[in-house]
């Protein structure tokens, strides 16, 4: 099973690791920093440097999967094109340094809890979520119609407002007390461990809290200049809202 760091801290750039499998999909290491393509946020890339200085440069972090295609407790980094003769030299148990992208990731963290703000200016269920460096969007449950200015004039106030992001947990018992705290339609918090993952925007009464297991920042203030630049009305029953950044 991979150690996943990221989770714990979202700032941390690199880790020493091991090479615990090499398969066909990528490589897999005992504990990493990557985060992989999960909950609508795009995986990791960076590097991987070895201990005589090569470096195998890593497109895309996923999560493993066995043979009926479940995912599992490993995480692959999947190398970019042209690493194969890298690639041939590595054996398991070697000893590699991983390091992301920080200028790319740092920039998902800054979507990621834009989307959060966003669950809290248009209360409704979430049904599609998609967060990558360059833009975000969120499908909302929603037939009325959404003015995109004044979305982003409360994103604005609320990145203003320097609200703490903090991280946190709840037992399955007491999602299952409190099923409000989902907001996803389409995508259900990881239950088993006894303990699922919260992220709590603000102090006291939160503006927002939720399970996820995404990478945010530490305050709203982070987020920088981030707007609307869409709202398309997808069916029916469904808003999208498109993000981007301003600067």
């Amino acid at each position: 099973m991979t150690q996943d760091l990221f989770r714990a801290d979202a700032y941390r750039t690199e880790c020493a690791a091991t090479i615990t499998a090499l398969k066909e999909s990528g490589i897999v290491l005992d504990q990493t920093v990557f985060y992989p393509l999960g909950g609508g946020q795009a995986g990791d890339s960076g590097v991987l440097r070895l201990a005589d200085g090569q470096t195998i440069r890593i497109a895309d972090t996923r999560k493993d999967k066995d043979a009926e295609g479940r995912p599992t407790a490993d995480i692959v980094h999947v190398p970019a094109p042209g690493q194969e003769s890298a690639m041939a030299f590595l054996a398991l148990g070697d000893a590699v340094t991983a390091q992301i992208d920080w200028s790319r990731r740092h920039r998902l963290m800054r979507f990621h809890t834009t989307t959060h703000l966003l669950c809290h200016l248009v209360p409704v269920p979430v049904n599609g979520c998609s967060i990558t460096p360059d833009h975000a969007r969120l499908d909302l449950h929603l037939t009325d119609p959404l003015d995109k200015d004044a979305l982003s004039a409360g994103i604005a106030a609320l990145v203003a407002a320097a609200l703490p992001v903090l991280l946190g947990s709840v037992t399955d018992e007491e999602l299952d007390a409190n099923p409000a705290l989902v907001k996803s339609m389409s995508v259900s918090p990881p239950r088993g461990s006894g303990a699922v993952r919260t992220v709590r925007i603000g102090d006291g009464a939160p503006i927002d809290l939720q399970p996820c297991g995404g990478t945010h920042v530490a305050n709203t203030a982070e987020i920088g200049r981030v707007v609307v630049t869409k709202v398309e009305k997808k069916s029916a029953t469904t808003r999208r809202v498109v993000l981007g950044f301003a600067d």
